[in-house]
């Protein structure tokens, strides 16, 4: 019975060449017609690793696959429980290559594009069936199972990688790896606190607390931004048309590939920003005595949450107005690195703003808030051509000279221009400290960064070059700029640590 049922299998295998394959995260669902191969009992086909079904995979690797003869019309075919893993080993790979190419050469273009291979764009997929169900109305018994228990992984383990992913896809949707931007001015504003405290011999005052509560409630508001920013740019489509997403730019795309709904990361924002708020005013009970206080603290508090869901949010859309980069720069600049300072020093101000110290903790902010606007303004070079088309007016889409392609010099003057004014503010807190009581000796090995700012300078021209190239491949080209991202990124972050030792020091 067994081999006859094998040979069912078989035939229906052998007389199909595609096979609809559905996939699923967290309740969202997504299907698609592939072309697949055979490798014995395993089924190998080819993909974008960014399309939805590769990305739900990687979270989920249970499948569910429907397969049907040529010219059938559902009479007789296969529905295969499995699970899918994508290959890794460059044996595998190379045998999925011949597999696939025995069944369609539709992709072979991209199979064998170099660009894509390096940057793993593309790559192979193989499910190992756990439960075929054969389908065949023509005969008497309609249904028959094969199963395949030593292919199927232990509930205890499917659910220990699940967890894993689960968690992975959490810190994916608040884009964690960059709450650098709020850690940075946290650290500053800190630091600046702890200079002035010394300074007044109030130094055993320091509360880490306060400190560690400052920081939570700081990088949710930065969580809530990311949050809104990703459901907003989903509503007005500017995510789904960038046909050139990055870690960098294009948003966490979790709505884009089904790993979340619009309305979980909506809600993710919300509870955010509840957070934000629910931890501003416990700390500005804490220093005025009242949960609605008249301090700073409340009123940066108002303002870092308008700026967090205006940044986006409807109605106000800051971002999509040009205002974006000047709330980026103020929230997690000022606002961070002040706020932090008042709730860090109230053992020196006691909620007097008279005994506060905040031309030192604004100075200080200063290069910080335009380095992190840099960020944003490097990252939406990728962007520009998707921003441009629904109307989102970012400065690099309002300095753009429109043409047969989008000419991004001003924008990217502007943005060596913004770099070196950072420093200058950098060197000028160095400088305060020899004519005022202001800023510190110190704050000059905060230049030291700008051998990496020489370094993406050198590597933006060499991009610019090529995007102005007629025959550029404008689809690929975008991505060369990634380690400009990334030196940015660095540049931020290194140069504000190297801010906090100096007022430490």
């Amino acid at each position: 019975m067994s081999d006859v049922l094998d040979k069912k299998i078989e035939n229906v295998l052998d007389s199909a060449d595609r096979m609809f394959i559905a996939t699923s995260v967290g309740g969202n669902s997504s299907g698609a017609s592939v072309f697949f191969s055979r490798d014995g009992e395993d089924l190998v086909f080819f993909t974008f690793h960014p399309t939805r079904k590769a990305e739900q995979i990687r979270l989920n690797p249970r499948v569910h696959v429907v397969i049907w003869p040529k010219g059938q019309e559902g009479i007789e075919g296969l529905q295969i429980d499995g699970e899918c893993y994508k290959i890794k080993d460059e044996n595998e790979k190379k045998k999925a290559y011949e597999l696939v190419l025995n069944t369609t050469e539709a992709f072979k273009e991209f199979m064998e594009d170099q660009f894509l291979i390096d940057n793993d764009v593309v790559g192979y997929y193989r499910i190992k069936p756990t439960t075929i169900k054969y389908v065949n109305f023509y005969q008497d018994e309609k249904f028959e199972w094969k199963t395949y228990p030593t292919n199927k992984t232990s509930a205890l383990k499917m659910a220990f990688r699940l967890g894993l992913k689960r968690i992975g896809l959490w810190l994916r949707t608040v884009r964690a790896p960059f709450l650098t931007a709020t850690f940075a001015p946290i650290f500053v504003g800190a630091a600046v606190a702890w200079s002035d405290l010394k300074e007044a011999g109030l130094s055993s005052s320091w509360s880490w607390n306060m400190f560690w509560l400052t920081l939570a409630g700081a990088s949710l508001a930065q969580v809530a931004t990311n949050a809104s920013n990703d459901y907003f740019d989903h509503t007005s489509n500017a995510d789904e048309i960038n046909k050139v997403a990055s870690p960098f730019n294009g948003g966490s795309r979790v709505i884009q590939v089904g790993l979340m709904t619009p309305g979980q990361v909506l809600l993710t924002a919300l509870i955010s920003i509840a957070g934000t708020v629910g931890i501003g005013l416990y700390l500005n009970q804490q220093v005025s005595g009242a949960v609605f206080g008249n301090t700073p603290i409340l009123w940066t508090g108002i303002i870092g949450t308008f700026l967090a869901l205006g940044y986006t949010g409807d109605p106000v859309r800051l971002g999509y107005k040009g205002f974006g980069e000047i709330a980026i720069a103020l929230g997690f600049g000022p606002v961070m690195v002040m706020g932090a300072h008042y709730v860090l020093t109230e053992s020196i101000h006691q909620n007097d703003l008279s005994n506060w110290n905040w031309i030192e903790a604004l100075i200080a902010s200063i290069p910080v808030a335009i380095l992190v606007m840099l960020i944003v303004w490097i990252n939406q070079f990728q962007d520009a051509p998707s921003d441009a088309a629904v109307g989102k007016n970012t400065w690099v889409v309002r300095t753009a000279e429109q043409g047969e392609w989008m000419k991004l010099e001003k924008p990217m003057k502007l943005y060596k221009q913004f770099m070196i004014e950072a420093f200058i503010a950098v060197a000028l807190i160095g400088i305060l400290s020899f004519f005022t009581d202001f800023g510190t000796i110190y704050a000059f090995i905060a230049l030291v960064p700008l051998a990496l700012v020489w370094k993406a300078f050198k590597m933006a021209d060499e991009w610019m070059v090529k995007w102005n190239n007629p025959q550029a491949d404008r689809q690929k080209v975008p991505y060369e700029l990634l380690l400009v991202n990334v030196s940015t990124i660095g540049i931020h972050f290194l140069t504000s640590i190297l801010l906090t030792v100096a007022y430490i020091l």
